[in-house]
């Protein structure tokens, strides 16, 4: 048989790398300079397990007191989100010494603030898991809504990615939200403000836009 590729493969290879020097968005060869969706995605994994404690197990441990546990978990949410946060500040900035230790700081501030109002998402959620009870006769016991209602899921993770749309945060948010609306259906901006007691049923193809503002006891469909 005929070998068509071999002769060829360094003339189309070489056209195709040409075809990044033209300057445009999509041309970025630089993947070190910006967050990392891996790293989200397994933040936004932690951040749940803080959110319900009692409802998810660290493999990587044996412990005999989840309390020790989860003050790793947080510390661990605070390096990495940090780290993000420091690269979406700088991303597509030109890099200085001066721009590089402004960044530094304002991420640590930014991170300590969503810290510290992680209690203030808690609240909200617990809010948010007794609308799904009240509201959907199916619904057998907080536990289940937890373990299995993808409408609570899209929700935790919209409440945690709203905090950093609201410090002004790039990019990350957005990452947040689109991983919840993959696995999900459910499509929430995070910029969008919503109250508490606020359910999602039968959430597929669901779309609530930046500009949306939901009050308290809401239900959609």
């Amino acid at each position: 048989m005929k070998d068509l590729i071999s002769p060829s493969i360094h003339d189309v290879t070489r056209a195709i790398l040409a075809d990044y020097d033209h300057g445009r968005p999509i041309d970025k060869l630089d993947v070190f300079n910006q967050p990392d969706t891996k790293v989200i995605y397994e933040l936004i994994n932690e951040l749940v397990r803080i959110a319900y404690p009692g409802f998810s197990k660290d493999k990587n441990y044996r412990i005999y007191d989840i309390r020790n546990n989860l003050s790793m978990v947080i510390e661990d949410i605070a390096f990495r989100l940090n780290k993000q946060i420091a690269i979406a500040l700088r991303y597509g900035k030109a890099e200085n010494e001066v721009e590089l230790e402004k960044t530094r700081v304002q991420s640590q501030e930014i991170t300590l603030e969503f810290l510290r109002r992680i209690p203030r998402v808690r609240e909200y959620l617990a809010t948010d898991v007794a609308a799904v009870f009240d509201g959907d006769p199916a619904a057998e016991s907080a536990d289940e809504i937890i373990f299995a209602y993808p409408g609570l899921y899209a929700i935790t993770i919209f409440r945690y990615a709203h905090i950093l749309y609201e410090l002004q945060v790039p990019v990350i948010p957005r990452i947040m939200t689109e991983l919840a609306h993959s696995k999900t259906g459910i499509d929430i901006n995070p910029g969008a403000t919503i109250g508490r007691y606020f359910m999602i049923d039968h959430g597929t193809g669901i779309v609530v836009g930046e500009t949306t503002e939901i009050g308290d006891h809401v239900k959609v469909y």
